[in-house]
């Protein structure tokens, strides 16, 4: 019976020694693929400015989709806003769609100032998406 025992322990011991030696393949490196998208909202005084919403498609193509300008003739128009951020949501949306993840966001804005006063500006978000690489 200890003879047995100790056959056992030996070809246990031996099995757990050749597993231990056998080389093991690293896992691949995550590769991914970016598109940004940019959206330019004007802050000019009576609607004068121009805002878009920029994306380069993968031919290298850019693409212009018109936003409304954060003001009309009457100041701040909210209608104009929701609309713009129904736009840019629907696209963000047409890209989770086609696989592409938010990865990150970058928002900036530039103010023109003209004799001490604000005479205008834009605000500038980017959106940086991406997914695997197939």
């Amino acid at each position: 019976m200890k003879q047995l025992i100790l056959i056992a322990g030996c070809i246990l011991a031996s099995a757990t020694a050749s597993m231990a030696q056998q080389p093991t393949t690293p896992p691949a490196p995550v590769r991914w693929e970016y598109k940004q998208i940019s959206t330019i909202e004007s802050v000019v005084p009576g609607g004068m400015g121009r805002s878009r919403l920029l994306t380069t498609d993968d031919n290298g193509q850019n693409l212009e989709k018109e936003l409304k300008n954060f003001y009309s003739l009457v100041g701040i128009n909210f209608e104009n806003i929701s609309n713009n951020d129904r736009v840019i949501v629907g696209r963000i949306n047409e890209l989770a769609q086609d696989g592409w993840e938010l990865f990150q966001a970058t928002s900036g804005s530039n103010m023109q100032m003209s004799q001490g006063s604000s005479s205008g500006g834009l605000f500038i978000t980017r959106y940086l998406f991406r997914r695997l690489r197939p």
